[in-house]
């Protein structure tokens, strides 16, 4: 699941909408949408970008439409060489990440690993950035600004905090409820599923070959997939499922069991700067259970005494709750960050902030009144649709949203952030939960679709699928 923060130096590519060259957000409304997928020349380099129109409801497929953006860059053969495999589809993951957006940072690198017999194909997700209509519920940048909440937050940090976080939920939900549109009750996995294999057919293929990722991290890869792998079995050339959740938990559980790993990778944090020495960790000390001591106090002292940081761009505070939100996102990319973590880990101990503030510093929020330009924005409000769509779990009261808390800390020390992703759906509509085989589901139905959707899963596909995982996942554990 996609941190409400993330690492500036490592997620460039979410914010490159001022470094596409010659092509702006605004430039996606001049793509006609069609159901034969036509492509057009973008940005600057080998990309070539599309919208698929789709069925809003695969249930009424007669019915509204969305259109689905789409990224490629083409194989280096020609479709009528034997050498051609067909496209590839990318999925980032989030749920709600931009597909454009990795394709364009990272398609050429997917490209040479591949080969030049693919096209590097993937999309924003229906009711996300580009694709439309998007799932919104702030009328003006302002709005957004003041009141969207993190998806995740360090509960940890006042008495109230999780009572302040259920009741600001609640309005959340209440937005959504009153705002989100047609589009809001069709912005689940299982229609995103259709929405691939939709991809996969428009380009004249009857079976997805599919790379999905977690980590940005990510359920939506994985989600999408089974749902794939559930309706769709004979559907699937070739695909790679990289890092992997309890899907019976995910849907009708709480969620719990994405983080059973999270504290043995903060262990393993302290044995590599150990073992790295103090050349190359700056937060060194004589063994690994020093180094755990040392950022034990290091929270006592920013509990105590929150760290003010002024850089050239903006300022603010390293406080408890940006501390613990920022080493939670830094599990999740050992080779790139933790090196300068552990600078900035050893700068705020001795009260300077700057380095670990940069990690997660974002621009200044500059007011705009211009409508046009919010409606081409990169919102995050179709993340949060996803995931309470989908699950079942849902703390409606704040008692239950203080248990599931406690009950999710007792499991983790990271239990105090990642309960807040299931908070986070307090309040939220209720809608039909529907499934492109049917229409709006009645209460026997839904709980038939629950135990088809859940598992356990059987059968065989296609062809093998590759699954990917390690050790040490922060929220996609080896066990799923």
């Amino acid at each position: 699941m996609k941190r409400g923060i993330q690492f500036s130096v490592i997620t460039a590519f979410a914010t490159l909408g001022g470094a596409f060259a010659q092509w702006t957000e605004q430039s996606w409304a001049s793509i006609e949408p069609s159901k034969d997928l036509a492509w057009v020349q973008c940005y600057d380099g080998p990309f070539e970008c599309g919208r698929l129109q789709v069925p809003l409801n695969y249930s009424d497929p007669e019915g509204q439409s969305a259109a689905i953006a789409l990224i490629r860059i083409k194989a280096n053969v020609s479709t009528d060489s034997a050498d051609y495999r067909g496209p590839i589809l990318f999925n980032p993951g989030g749920p709600g990440a931009s597909g454009v957006e990795l394709v364009h940072s990272s398609g050429q690198t997917l490209a040479t690993i591949l080969g030049p017999q693919f096209d590097i194909v993937s999309f924003d997700p229906r009711g996300v950035s580009r694709s439309t209509p998007r799932v919104s519920w702030y009328e003006t940048r302002v709005e957004r600004e003041l009141w969207a909440r993190p998806l995740t937050k360090e509960l940890n940090h006042s008495s109230d905090s999780v009572a302040s976080y259920w009741a600001a939920s609640k309005i959340t939900g209440q937005l959504a409820g009153e705002r989100a549109g047609d589009v809001f009750p069709h912005i689940q996995t299982d229609h995103m599923a259709r929405d691939m294999l939709s991809i996969t057919e428009a380009h004249g293929r009857e079976k997805i070959q599919y790379w999905g990722f977690s980590h940005v991290p990510s359920t939506v890869a994985s989600s999408s997939c089974r749902c794939l792998l559930m309706f769709f079995k004979d559907k699937i050339e070739r695909m790679v499922l990289d890092g992997l959740f309890d899907i019976n938990d995910h849907y009708t559980g709480t969620g719990k069991t994405n983080i059973v790993d999270a504290d043995n990778a903060l262990q393993w944090f302290f044995r590599d700067c150990h073992s790295a020495g103090p050349e190359l960790c700056a937060f060194y000390d004589s063994s690994p259970e020093a180094i755990e001591q040392r950022l034990n106090r290091l929270y006592a002292s920013i509990i105590r005494a929150p760290v003010p940081v002024r850089t050239e761009r903006s300022y603010g505070l390293v406080d408890y709750e940006r501390l613990r939100r920022t080493l939670f996102v830094g599990l999740y990319y050992t080779f790139d960050t933790w090196a300068i973590l552990a600078v900035g880990l050893a700068e705020l101990e001795a009260g300077n902030g700057t380095t670990f503030y940069r990690l997660t510093e974002s621009d200044p929020f500059e007011c705009s009144c211009d409508p046009e330009g919010y409606a081409s924005d990169r919102l995050g409000e179709g993340e949060l649709s996803i995931i309470c769509n989908d699950i079942a779990f849902i703390p409606e009261t704040v008692e239950e949203a203080e248990r599931h808390y406690q009950d999710t800390s007792r499991d983790s020390s990271w239990g105090s952030i990642w309960a807040s992703a299931r908070i986070a759906c307090s309040g939220w509509p209720k809608i039909p939960k529907t499934t492109f085989r049917g229409g709006a589901l009645s209460d026997f139905e839904l709980i038939r679709l629950f135990i088809d959707f859940v598992g356990p899963f059987s059968g065989n596909t296609s062809y093998p699928i590759l699954l990917v995982g390690n050790t040490a996942d922060p929220v996609t554990p080896l066990s799923a």
